[in-house]
C-alpha cells in the first residue's frame, strides 16, 4: 500500500438474506479474502454490515464491488469464482486509475518499510535488496502481468519464484507454472540426448533450484507429481487458458514476437504472470526480433502491466559480475 491516507468506511447491503450473504462471502469467506488481497484492503463483516479499511480509492472500489456482487446474487444466482475475478479486474483498474490521477508521493517514501516487501516461503524468508527489488516485489503482488527486465544476477527469477511460492502457500493460486523457451544459446533440443523431460530439465534448472531452496526437495517432487507445480517448455502453452495460477516465463528474451503474444494471451482469471529476461542476451537466429523487446515497446503504456528495469547496480552476485556487465554495455 502506498503512502496515501488510510480510510475506513462502514455500510450495509440490503435486504439482509443469509443465502445471498453466504454466496457473496464465499466458502470460508474466500471471496472476501480474495477481494481484500487484490484491493489491498481489510474487510470485516457481521451479517449484512461491512467495514472496509485501506487506501481511500481502494476502499471506495471495494465498497462498490461488494454492493455490485451482492446485487448479482438476487433471484438465487450463485456467485462463481470467475464472477468475482471478472468484477475484481474492473474494480482494480478503476482504483488504480484514480490513484494515478492523484499527485504521487516520492518513490522513496513507499520503500522505507522493509517488512512490507518480505516474501515468506516455508523454508526461506526472502528480503529484497535495494529499491528496484522492492519495487519489483510490490508490483508482482499488485499486478496481474509483470515484466522483470535486466542483466543476470539481479534477482528477477528468484524473487518471482518466491512470490509464486508465497501465493501458493496462502491459497491465492492453485498451481505454479514455470516456463522457458526450449531453445537457448543456439542449441536445439533435437540434438540433445534423452526424452523431452530430460532435454528440457537442464534449461529449467535455475527454477528447480529456487523451488528446492524454498520448499525442500521432497515437497517439490510431490507437487510436481500432483501437477501443483508444472515445469514446461513454452511450446506447451499454446491453446491453454491458465486460470488461478502463478506463471513465470523465464529467459523471455529468447521468445519470438508470436510466442510472447501467445503466452500473454493464455492468462486467465485469478492468475499472475511474471516475465523475466535480459534483452542483452538474445540467442534467437540472426534477424529475428526478441519477443521481450517487442513487448516492452508495445505494452509499456498498457494499464495493469508493470515493468521493472534492473541495471548493473542491482546485481547481487560476485562484484565482478557488475563490472563485467558495465564493460560489455560500454563496448556496445
Amino acid at each position: 500500500m502506498n503512502s496515501s491516507i488510510i480510510e475506513s468506511t462502514t455500510f450495509t447491503v440490503e435486504p439482509s438474506h443469509p443465502g445471498r450473504l453466504a454466496s457473496l462471502c464465499g466458502l470460508a469467506n474466500d471471496n472476501l479474502k480474495l477481494i481484500a488481497e487484490r484491493l489491498n484492503v481489510r474487510i470485516l463483516n457481521r451479517g449484512n454490515e461491512f467495514e472496509v479499511k485501506g487506501e481511500a480509492s481502494f476502499v471506495a472500489a471495494a465498497e462498490q464491488l461488494l454492493k455490485t456482487l451482492y446485487a448479482a446474487t438476487a433471484e438465487g444466482n450463485e456467485l462463481t469464482p470467475d464472477d468475482v475475478h471478472l468484477a475484481l479486474q474492473q474494480a482494480s483498474v478503476d482504483a488504480m486509475r484514480e490513484v494515478q490521477q492523484q499527485p504521487s508521493a516520492d518513490d522513496d517514501d513507499i520503500l522505507h518499510d522493509d517488512q512490507l516487501y518480505v516474501v515468506q516461503t516455508p523454508k526461506l524468508l526472502v528480503r529484497p535488496r535495494g529499491p528496484n527489488q522492492k519495487r519489483y516485489v510490490h508490483r508482482v503482488v499488485n499486478h496481474d502481468i509483470n515484466f522483470g527486465v535486466g542483466p543476470a544476477g539481479t534477482g528477477k527469477t528468484f524473487l518471482a519464484v518466491a512470490a509464486a511460492v508465497q501465493a501458493l502457500t496462502r491459497d491465492e493460486v492453485q498451481r505454479i507454472l514455470l516456463v522457458r523457451p526450449a531453445v537457448e544459446a543456439g542449441e536445439k533440443l533435437g540434438f540433445l540426448p534423452g526424452d523431452l523431460s530430460q532435454k528440457v530439465d537442464p534449461y529449467l534448472r535455475p527454477l528447480y533450484d529456487a523451488l528446492y531452496e524454498m520448499l525442500g526437495f521432497e515437497k517439490v517432487d510431490r507437487m510436481i507429481e500432483r501437477n501443483v507445480i508444472e515445469v514446461a517448455p513454452l511450446a506447451y502453452m499454446r491453446g491453454r487458458t491458465l486460470s488461478h495460477s502463478f506463471i513465470i516465463l523465464d529467459e523471455s528474451q529468447n521468445t519470438t514476437r508470436e510466442q510472447m503474444k501467445m503466452f500473454l494471451t493464455r492468462i486467465g482469471f485469478g492468475s499472475t504472470a511474471v516475465i523475466t529476461g535480459d534483452p542483452s542476451q538474445v540467442d534467437l537466429p540472426r534477424g529475428q526480433q526478441s519477443g521481450l523487446k517487442h513487448a516492452i515497446d508495445v505494452l509499456s503504456n498498457v494499464e495493469g502491466i508493470s515493468f521493472t528495469h534492473f541495471g548493473s547496480k542491482d546485481v547481487v552476485r560476485h562484484p565482478l559480475v557488475q563490472r563485467i556487465i558495465d564493460a560489455y554495455d560500454a563496448s556496445e
